[in-house]
C-alpha cells in the first residue's frame, strides 16, 4: 500500500527543526527501503515550509505511525499533516526519474477536492513527472485529489500538469529531492 504524507511547518519552527535534524534523519533512515519519493517544500527564500514523503507501508496503521511518530511532529514543529492513501501511477521511485536531481525547478502540485467523480488522468507528456498519483480515501476507493512531483520551468508550468477544472483547489509548492546529505 502506498501513502502520501505532507507535514506542513508551523510558522517559526525552523530553530526547532534544526535542533532535531539528526533525530529526523535517524527516523527516516528506518524507512529508506519503503520510500518512493521524499523532500522538503520551500518558500521563495529557500527556507523549508514542509516535508513530503511518499512510501509503501503495510497498512494505514503503519502510515499513521510513520506520520505521527516523526520527531518534528512529536516536538510541535509541524502545524498539520496530510496523510492519504496514494497510487503510484508511474510505478517507480524518484531515484528512477531519468531527469535526475539537477536542471530545472522541482514542484509539489496538489489538486484537492475533485469536482468530478472520474479518477485521475495521467498526463500525455510524462518526461517531467517525478511522481504522480491519486490521493485516495482511507479505504482506497474514493479519489479525493492528486499529488504530483514535477520538473518545470516555473510554477505555472507545474500547475498545468493538473487540469484545474477538475479540482476545487490546486496548490503549487517549490520542492527539492530529499534524503540524508552525503
Amino acid at each position: 500500500m502506498d501513502f502520501f504524507c505532507y507535514h506542513r511547518d508551523r510558522l517559526g519552527s525552523m530553530a526547532l527543526r534544526s535542533d532535531l535534524v539528526e533525530e529526523h534523519w535517524a527516523y527516516m533512515d528506518r524507512y529508506a527501503e519503503q520510500m518512493i519519493a521524499r523532500g522538503p517544500t520551500l518558500a521563495a527564500d529557500g527556507s523549508p515550509t514542509g516535508s513530503v514523503h511518499i512510501l509503501s507501508l503495510p497498512d494505514p496503521a503503519a502510515a499513521r505511525t510513520f506520520a505521527f511518530d516523526e520527531p518534528n511532529y512529536q516536538a510541535g514543529a509541524y502545524r498539520d499533516v496530510m496523510l492519504r492513501r496514494w497510487w503510484n501511477m508511474l510505478g517507480r521511485t524518484m531515484w528512477e526519474f531519468t531527469g535526475g536531481r539537477t536542471g530545472g525547478n522541482r514542484y509539489l502540485v496538489l489538486g484537492l477536492g475533485p469536482e468530478q467523480s472520474a479518477g485521475p488522468v495521467l498526463p500525455q507528456r510524462q518526461d517531467d513527472l517525478i511522481a504522480y498519483g491519486p490521493l485516495l480515501s482511507d479505504d482506497g476507493v474514493t479519489w479525493v485529489g492528486t499529488a504530483a512531483l514535477v520538473r518545470a520551468t516555473g510554477p505555472d508550468e507545474a500547475r498545468a500538469v493538473l487540469s484545474a477544472d477538475r479540482y476545487a483547489e490546486v496548490e503549487v509548492h517549490n520542492w527539492v529531492f530529499g534524503g540524508r546529505p552525503a
